[in-house]
């Protein structure tokens, strides 16, 4: 199923491995990333699954700056593993859509998360030391990744008991969005929402508290189990990605 994973940085923990997908018929690159403290305990650790992998540990590979997720966890000693997922690239739109849209196409994200779900977590789980409950398991991603973690967390409820979801394109079936969560009786999953205020789409902050107003009337508000945040002069990139990652961990974890 998958190679033997290659050290990139020992330093920072984070090594790489490839991984057949058989509900998109290809192969990915998949970056783990362990606690400082990973090889000297028998300690099991949360999960956060992640979308844009090239994006999250290495200039590099990055497409407009990575998020420092590795030096920003180990900055505080963060007890948990990041599980990247390398996008599809031109496929990229395609995967992270649950819904099709007129323009931009779309709408191959349930066979996205099924690879996540039956295949690629399964292997981590078997792999490494992980917590494998909902409680200790997050996916997060931003832009149309913010989109497919929210989604995913309403299809996988007893999968994902965590989301980060960052400057979330929920323009992008916006009807078929209302119609998913009109019929969506419950909903228990810890959701951290973030936005910047400069990003570029009018809509982007109205769509986010359409949904999260939809959130709250699904349990009471006493519970705490949502958060938002709207960074002032906060754009659509990379910078304001990676300068709340910590934040969101925190409040997630």
């Amino acid at each position: 199923m998958a190679s033997n994973a290659q050290e990139v940085n020992a330093a920072t923990h984070v090594a790489t491995f490839s991984i057949e997908v058989p509900q998109l018929k290809t192969t990915r690159v998949i970056w783990v990333y362990l606690p400082i403290n990973y090889a000297t305990t028998t300690k099991k650790y949360p999960v956060i699954y992640m979308h844009d992998g090239q994006n999250l540990f290495d200039a590099k590979t990055s497409y407009a700056g990575e998020w420092n997720i590795d030096e920003t966890l180990d900055s505080i000693k963060a007890q948990v593993i990041v599980i990247g997922i390398e996008n599809g690239r031109d496929k990229r739109i395609e995967e992270l859509t649950p819904f099709k849209n007129e323009k931009y196409g779309g709408g191959n994200a349930d066979a996205y998360l099924d690879f996540i779900v039956t295949t690629l977590k399964p292997k981590i789980d078997a792999t490494y030391r992980t917590k494998s409950n909902a409680h200790n398991t997050c996916i997060m991603g931003s832009s149309l990744g913010g989109l497919a973690s929210f989604y995913a967390a309403i299809k996988y409820p007893n999968i994902f008991g965590k989301v980060g979801c960052f400057s979330p394109s929920f323009w992008f079936g916006r009807n078929e969005m209302k119609n998913l969560l009109a019929n969506t009786k419950n909903f228990n999953t810890k959701v951290y929402f973030l936005c910047g205020d400069n990003e570029g789409d009018s809509d982007v902050i109205p769509d986010l508290n359409a949904v999260e107003y939809w959130v709250n009337t699904k349990r009471c508000e006493c519970k705490k189990l949502n958060k938002k945040v709207i960074i002032k002069g906060g754009q659509h990139n990379e910078k304001l990605w990676r300068e709340n990652f910590k934040k969101a961990y925190l409040w997630l974890f």
